[in-house]
This record gives C-alpha cells, sequence and structure tokens, in this order.
C-alpha cells in the first residue's frame, strides 16, 4: 500500500491544488508492476546525474565534423544554461521536500535521495535543454535524443526523486534554456558556398604567352619549384627571383616582354601580392601558384591543385577579383608614401599572435574544434595584451587588435577563417576595444557564446577605404603577415574587380 504525503509549500504559492494532482499521479505510477523497466529507469537516471549522459552524447556527436559536432556543443551550452538557472537560482527560490519512501514500493525508490530542493527537477531540465538545443542545429538528431530527453524526465518520478510537478517545470527550463541560446547560436552559421564571377582570360594551350615569376626562398624547401612548374606549363618563360631582386621588378620586366598574355607566380601571398599589383596595372590575368606555407590567397581562388590551375590556363577560364591597396607613411607624417598591395588581410595589434596561437592549436589538436581553438587561442593572447593606440576613420580609439580583411571573412568574430568571395568590394574590418570595463572577460564571453557580432566589445563593420593615424607612438601594420615597423599614417582601400585570375572554380 502506498499513501500519499505531503510536500513543503513554497511560500505564497497556491500549491494544495498542484499538490494534490501530483499525489493523485504518484499513486497511479506506484500501482505500475514490477518489471525490467524498473532498473531500467533506475539505470537512466543515475546516468544522468552531473549530465555524464549528455557529455557523452555530446562526445559521440563530435567524431563526426560539421553538423552533428555543432548539435552536440549546441546542446552542452544549453545545458550549462539550464542547470545553472535550476541549481542557482530556482531551487533556492521554490523549497519543496521530495517525495516520501512510502509514496512508491521500495525495490524502486531512488537511493540516496538527493538533499537539494525538489522543485525544479534538475535532471528534466538537462535532458529537454540538451534535446531541444541538439534540435535547433539538426532536427534529425533532436527527434532521436527526444525519447532519451523523456525517459530521463520520467524517470524521476518512477524513482521517487521528483514530483510530476517539479519534471514538467524543470523540462519548461530547459526548454527555455535552449531557446535562449538559439539567438547565440545563429552567430555560429557557416561560410556561404563560394562564388566565382566569370572574367574573360586568354585560352593560353601549352602555356605559350605565360612568363611565371618563381621564389624558391617561399614556403617548404623541399622539392625544386622551378621543374615542378616546368612540368605544369612546357612552353613558358620560367624565371627565378634573385636574392637581391624584387618580385614586383621582375614581373614587369616580363610583362613587358614580347609575346606575354599573362603572368604567374609560384611563391607565398607576400610574393604573390606584388605580382598581382603588376597584373592589375597593366590588365594581365594571373595564374597563382601555391608555394607559400599557408597559401590563403590561393585557397580563396580554389587554385590549390597545380593541375587544375593548369587546365584553367589551357582553356582560358577566369574569374574576376578585387584588390586591396595600402598606401602608408612611416618615421614622419610629412614622410615618403609607399604603396603595397593587400591580397587578404591587414592588421594593428595582437590579432597576428592570436592567428599562430589558433592555427598552432588546430596542428597539433586536428580533432579541436576552430571556434575552440580561436576560445583558448585568445585566453592566452588577450591575457598578456598591451592596447594600441590609434585613430580609426577619424575617431581615435584604445584597442587589442584591428583585423582588415580584403573582402567579408567568416565566422563574424575575432578569429576569421574562410573568405568565400573575393570579388564583393569591402573591407571587412573589426576591432577589439580595449576600453569598456571587464573588457576581456565580456570578449571571451561573447566568443564562447558566439555573440562578438553584437557585443559592445566589438566593433565589426564593412567600408571600401580607411585611414588609420598613430595616436602616441608609431604603430606596426602586418599587411598580408609582412610586418611594416613605425607606420605614422595609412590608407587602406579596395580596388573591385582590378584583378583576373585563373581559376578552376565555376562562375555564377
Amino acid at each position: 500500500m502506498t499513501r500519499r504525503t505531503r510536500a513543503l509549500r513554497p511560500p505564497g504559492l497556491p500549491f494544495h491544488a498542484v499538490q494534490r494532482l501530483d499525489s493523485a499521479i504518484v499513486d497511479q505510477v506506484a500501482r505500475i508492476p514490477r518489471g525490467p523497466w524498473d532498473p531500467g529507469f533506475a539505470w537512466l537516471t543515475r546516468a544522468a546525474t552531473h549530465s555524464k549522459l549528455w557529455i557523452g552524447v555530446a562526445a559521440a556527436l563530435a567524431l563526426k565534423k560539421g553538423t552533428s559536432r555543432r548539435a552536440g556543443a549546441h546542446g552542452l551550452i544549453a545545458v550549462a544554461l539550464a542547470s545553472a538557472g535550476v541549481n542557482i537560482l530556482a531551487k533556492r527560490l521554490l523549497p519543496r521536500a521530495r517525495p516520501h519512501p512510502e509514496s512508491l514500493p521500495i525495490h524502486r525508490f531512488l537511493h540516496p535521495q538527493p538533499t537539494s530542493s525538489s522543485l525544479p527537477s534538475g535532471h528534466s531540465a538537462s535532458a529537454v535543454a540538451f534535446a531541444t538545443g541538439v534540435g535547433l542545429v539538426s532536427p534529425a538528431l533532436g527527434a532521436l535524443l527526444a525519447p532519451v530527453a523523456a525517459g530521463v524526465a520520467y524517470s524521476r518520478i518512477h524513482t521517487g526523486a521528483h514530483w510530476p510537478s517539479d519534471v514538467m517545470l524543470g523540462s519548461a527550463f530547459g526548454a527555455s534554456a535552449a531557446l535562449v541560446t538559439r539567438a547565440w547560436w545563429s552567430r555560429l552559421e557557416t561560410a556561404p558556398p563560394a562564388r566565382a564571377t566569370p572574367a574573360r582570360a586568354p585560352a593560353l594551350p601549352d602555356s605559350e604567352g605565360l612568363a611565371i615569376v618563381v621564389n624558391p626562398a617561399s614556403g617548404p624547401q623541399d622539392s625544386d619549384p622551378v621543374a615542378e612548374v616546368r612540368d605544369l606549363f612546357p612552353k613558358a618563360v620560367i624565371e627565378v627571383i634573385g636574392k637581391d631582386e624584387l618580385a614586383e621588378d621582375l614581373a614587369r620586366i616580363l610583362a613587358a616582354a614580347p609575346g606575354v598574355r599573362a603572368l604567374g607566380v609560384w611563391g607565398g601571398d607576400g610574393t604573390i601580392g606584388p605580382v598581382a599589383g603588376v597584373c592589375a596595372e597593366m590588365g594581365l590575368p594571373l595564374a597563382v601558384l601555391p608555394g607559400g606555407t599557408f597559401n590563403h590567397f590561393a585557397r580563396d581562388i580554389g587554385t590549390l591543385n597545380a593541375e587544375g590551375l593548369a587546365a584553367a590556363v589551357a582553356s582560358g577560364q577566369g574569374r574576376r577579383c578585387d584588390l586591396g591597396r595600402v598606401t602608408v607613411v612611416r618615421g614622419n607624417p610629412g614622410g615618403p608614401e609607399e604603396e603595397l598591395v593587400m591580397l587578404n588581410t591587414a592588421s594593428v595589434g595582437v590579432y597576428p599572435n592570436l592567428v599562430r596561437r589558433r592555427d598552432h592549436l588546430t596542428r597539433r589538436l586536428p580533432g579541436l574544434p576552430k571556434r575552440a581553438a580561436a576560445t583558448l587561442a585568445a585566453l592566452r593572447t588577450f591575457g598578456a595584451a598591451t592596447p594600441t593606440r590609434l585613430v580609426i576613420g577619424g575617431v581615435r580609439r584604445r584597442v587589442w587588435t584591428l583585423f582588415i580583411g580584403r573582402g567579408l571573412y567568416w565566422p563574424r568574430d575575432i578569429a576569421p577563417l574562410e573568405r568565400p568571395v573575393v570579388d564583393d568590394g569591402v573591407l571587412d574590418l573589426r576591432a577589439v576595444s580595449a576600453r569598456p570595463r571587464f573588457a576581456r572577460l565580456r570578449l571571451l564571453t561573447a566568443l564562447v557564446t558566439g555573440t562578438v557580432e553584437r557585443s559592445p566589445v566589438a566593433r565589426i563593420w564593412l567600408a571600401e577605404e580607411v585611414t588609420l593615424e598613430a595616436s602616441d607612438r608609431p604603430i606596426v601594420l602586418a599587411v598580408d603577415g609582412e610586418v611594416v615597423n613605425g607606420v605614422v599614417r595609412a590608407r587602406i582601400r579596395v580596388e573591385a574587380g582590378a584583378l583576373t585570375v585563373y581559376s578552376p572554380l565555376e562562375g555564377d
């Protein structure tokens, strides 16, 4: 026999009707005959304690890149928020006694019983939060987890750990927590598909009419670049940069030679930039061979595969590309101007160190998600950072870092990774301010939750041109990984569609 028991009534709440309904439901559960489901629900409720079950499921989902990994991470963030709300706030505000042992058969009753408030159910909150959080990213995975979450929630009644209303309120907490994180997770969208705008380029069968600049000092030096280039382009004119020779000077000489209809370059982005500038000025298409360490530009225009590039040159398959121009003055404001080409990015402050640490982590820990690597790198970088004072577009700022991308980069945070479009005609600017109170903590919180784009610590905007001026002392400007010291003034602009590159990527 079982009997109804009294629970501690939360002060000020009309609780009698709820307690009567709870007792009636528990009486019905107590009448369920003994069976194999009893140890099953006992195991399920213990597996979900301290979210061990959900952490295990998230770890399994993380084994596969893409949607499943993001879904698992989203589920855990929802669990963290739900658990904090239930255990830190709700249980303290709503004290309630748990069901007494005589409410259910003794073989079924959970032992030892938790000592915290029965209202609301933390297990139910975590279960529903995880399933809902996963479902917001992957509805199919969420549907598979929904019965498991429901089983965990019911197990709290079946084992006498909670009253039914505790479970209902906890489930509502969990669903609400997951829906709150939906606003955060919208910023974790992947980059849109790559898009290419076709452009006319001369078809060069057997590479006749192509002149190629080779910088053998670029990238890993474990092979003969001249031999590799010769195999791909048998009739091209190939010239190697000498020890004291500049890529830009050699490119101008080759571009002026009779019969040259296109230029090519083998090297890193620091070598490619000057050659690209010559091509833009002289109206020649450019063939980019990946000869650097990271090959960011070659990756974005789709020429990491040298054989695919050779086919594009032979068939005349080209695409339009923007070009960045950087005008700097060094030493004193009245000094001479220097012109630089920007293929990818420029930055002031700690951004280069952040990227270096992030890339180091992803190489050492291949399974580590890129967002997690960026967050860990930010913890180390901003922990030891010294802010930079400068004037950006006429506004005095104190920043840890300023990122300037030639084109829109993804994700929309302080450690961008991808640029799917290379001819959108914009500069992508991201400044991390050092002025607000607790700025570092707020920045790291925004990184974890994916809300950097809306954080008051970060400013993200688009422009076609931006000016930088040193405030109290000259600044260090990094352009495509090359460091420019002693800068007192810089003007960075984008020239839309200024360059045509050979590329095997299909156009719109």
